[in-house]
């Protein structure tokens, strides 16, 4: 049997940057990933958070080599208006960019750096069983490849399986998520007439007329992830094969006629991803807890779910540190509070976002700048920012800014 300090279940960013950090402390990690890297996954759009994250973990420099485009803001378009979030335009004191990464590049670079601090990574390593025990946890996994049934002893487990959401299965932790059941179809596309210079790199989310919206994600090898989200019904409402339905909901729109006007799709059939919303009963528990998309996932109208995966980790490896440690830690307070503070503060944004308030707040109050900074900041990936009212009172700031706009008052 294998024996470690901590094993880490899936080897994307949640997975690597506990990994990473539990590395730098000085602990023995096993990270366990199903499947075989590079590998497609969903979330291509990063925020200015994540880069801090990175450069905290010792990643930074990894990421950068890998020729990204930078990304230094956001473009939310409704018909032919639009409004421009720039990240070097923030309340907050942090970074100005981040990237726009083909996941399967970014998560195999990431999954490197980890296993360049001393993490033992394994890939095609399924995780099938977690046993708990007052001395540790053994963890059941099958080499995908062989076949072979193994085992290791840790004295706890972090899971960052992603969509896998494997102990949140296996513990039965899985809850309905409190946001409606929606499905994205995307693809990737050559041919993108894009903005020249800095604008090059923003994302474009442009509002569907139907109900739903668009991103537009460029990416440095030429090529560029659309997709569209919105109620199944919308897609169901329309003619023809899911590449025709696709590309008239895109071309539909005024602002991507002429961006997209000579786009060929890349892969053969567009993808789908129905109710990806997730919600989950608790973040710990004694030895394991939980991180990123393997807890609760949201939606990716503002790009949060990488935010949130390293954002989680990064708290996670330092209190289970601690705890290994033998030191005191509330787990409650230190962990779950402070985690659900800032995807409480996104899941305000995603709420006003589908309600048709926040476009509304975009705009017309964000001609105020005190006011885009802070929205910009938290759009940026600052969610936990308690100093910004947009931040910590999210709901009742997006309330009180979308009763302003319902009754014709624009704060100067």
């Amino acid at each position: 049997m294998l024996q470690t300090d901590v094993v880490v279940i899936g080897a994307g960013p949640a997975g690597s940057v506990a990994a990473a950090g539990l590395r730098n402390q000085g602990f023995d990690v096993l990270m366990l990933e199903k499947t075989r890297f590079p590998r497609f996954v969903i979330g291509e759009s990063l925020l200015p958070r994540t880069n801090e994250i990175l450069s905290k973990a010792g990643m930074l420099e990894d990421a950068e080599a890998a020729g990204f485009i930078i990304k230094h803001g956001a473009v939310f378009w409704q018909g032919d208006d639009r409004v421009q979030f720039n990240f070097r335009e923030t309340s907050a004191q942090g970074w100005g960019h981040s990237w726009q990464v083909p996941r399967e590049d970014f998560d195999t670079v990431l999954a490197r750096s980890a296993a360049g601090k001393g993490a033992d990574v394994r890939y095609e390593h399924d995780v099938t069983a977690v046993d708990f025990d007052e001395d540790g946890v053994t963890v059941s996994f099958t080499d995908l490849d062989s076949g072979a049934q193994q085992q290791a002893r840790a004295k706890f487990v972090i899971d960052g399986s992603g969509y896998g959401r494997v102990l949140a299965r296996l513990l039965d932790l899985e809850e309905t998520s409190d946001l409606k059941y929606r499905m994205a179809l995307f693809n990737r596309v050559t041919g993108d007439q894009r903005p020249a210079g800095d604008d090059e790199g923003y994302i474009w989310i442009v509002t569907l007329k139907q109900g739903g919206w668009i991103w537009v994600i460029p990416f440095s090898n030429g090529e560029t992830s659309v997709g569209v989200v919105a109620d199944p019904a919308v897609f169901e409402a329309e003619q023809g094969t899911d590449e025709e339905i696709l590309r008239k909901l895109l071309l539909q729109e005024p602002s991507l006629k002429k961006r997209l006007a000579d786009m060929q799709f890349v892969w053969d059939k567009p993808r789908r991803l129905e109710g990806y919303s997730k919600g989950i009963r608790q973040l710990y528990g004694d030895r394991y807890i939980l991180t990123g998309n393997a807890s609760e996932f949201l939606d990716p109208v503002f790009s949060s779910g990488v935010t949130v995966a390293v954002e989680s980790s990064w708290r996670a490896q330092q209190v289970v540190g601690r705890y290994l440690r033998g030191e005191e830690v509330d787990f409650e307070k230190e962990y779950a509070d402070y985690v659900m503070s800032g995807v409480d503060a996104f899941r305000a944004y995603v709420k006003s976002w589908y309600a048709g308030d926040l476009q509304k707040i975009f705009l017309t109050n964000t001609r105020a700048e005190n006011i885009k900074k802070k929205i910009c900041s938290v759009l940026a990936g600052y969610a936990w920012d308690e100093t910004n009212p947009f931040a910590r009172y999210a709901d009742q700031s997006l309330k009180s800014m979308a009763e302003m706009v319902g009754k014709g008052v624009e704060q100067a």
